[in-house]
């Protein structure tokens, strides 16, 4: 086999590899929006239930990373990036789990559309890729997409519009974020130490909101057997998500790690509606032609 034909075959597996944990990250993604409605119909402090399932992720990434002997630096460069990736990470985490009582699961998780578009044009603007007329459709089309549906959710339900407009600007905090983690990735540290440290990191940055706004209400997580059963569940997720979230990123790329918000859109909007029995907004039919063919073209214009 010459040199060539061995280097098409790696070409493929990293590209099989890099689908599979797109599509995984992308449905777990969507699966943590769930269980984050679940937990505030069931009474659990959100902020609070966040904050502790990211330290009890992080914990076991650390750990897995620790039992493996792969590499854990501690300097100023992860420093600065657990402060820096985990409070670009808390930010649209914690619009989620605070809008998601107003404005719905699916609708949050549609709004993860977007992030590749946004990603896009960021990494355009820093010369980090060409650009392309084409690709610049399929954005303008998919951000369309966006506001149509922003503006119907605001006029579904009464008071929803300063929500739906917070969950709206997430896919820029969450660009700003891709873009971060793969311009400021340290030297010689592993992927799943970066992705505990983000997470602590994340939950550093939530901690004095979550203490201040829900003083007292940390022991609410353990009071009820359904709450701490959510509580482990989300903490399962977030670590599968986040292991698997920053090998895509090191194999991929941060424009194509923002793909996993077009899969956990699909996979989230599918659970709201089929088994949290969500409503669909109105003009929902215009928005989603208008996010999957800018979608296509941004693609195809690749």
């Amino acid at each position: 086999m010459n040199e060539v034909a061995e280097r098409d075959i790696q070409s493929r597996r990293a590209g099989i590899h890099a689908l599979g944990c797109l599509l995984l990250v992308g449905s777990f993604l969507a699966l943590s929006l769930v269980i984050a409605k679940l937990a505030d119909e069931s009474g659990a402090p959100r902020l609070s239930f966040l904050m502790t399932a990211l330290i009890a992720a992080a914990l076991i990434l650390s750990g897995l990373t620790a039992a493996r002997g792969q590499p854990m630096p501690v300097n100023r460069r992860t420093l600065e990036y657990a402060v820096v990736s985990g409070i670009l990470f808390a930010i649209p985490n914690a619009v989620s789990f605070l809008s998601v009582r107003h404005v719905g699961a699916g609708f949050v998780a549609l709004s993860l559309a977007f992030p590749v578009l946004v990603t896009w044009l960021l990494a355009v603007t820093l010369r980090m890729e060409q650009l392309r007329m084409l690709r610049l459709a399929g954005v303008l089309l998919g951000l369309a997409g966006g506001v149509v549906l922003a503006l119907s959710k605001g006029s579904d339900a009464e008071g929803a519009y300063g929500w739906a407009a917070l969950v709206m600007l997430m896919p820029v905090v969450l660009a700003f974020g891709n873009i971060y983690r793969t311009w400021r990735w340290p030297q010689n540290a592993a992927p799943v130490f970066l992705a505990a440290v983000m997470m602590l990191g994340g939950a550093l940055a939530l901690s004095p909101f979550a203490l201040t706004l829900e003083a007292g209400r940390l022991s609410e997580l353990f009071g009820s057997a359904r709450v701490v059963m959510l509580l482990l569940a989300e903490t399962a997720v977030f670590a599968v998500v986040y292991f698997f979230f920053f090998v895509l990123q090191r194999i991929a790329g941060p424009v194509y790690l923002s793909q996993i918000g077009l899969v956990a859109a699909l996979v989230g909007t599918l659970i709201a509606i089929l088994l949290l029995g969500e409503g669909l907004p109105p003009n929902f039919g215009v928005a989603g032609i208008l996010i999957i063919l800018g979608t296509i073209i941004f693609h195809r214009a690749a």
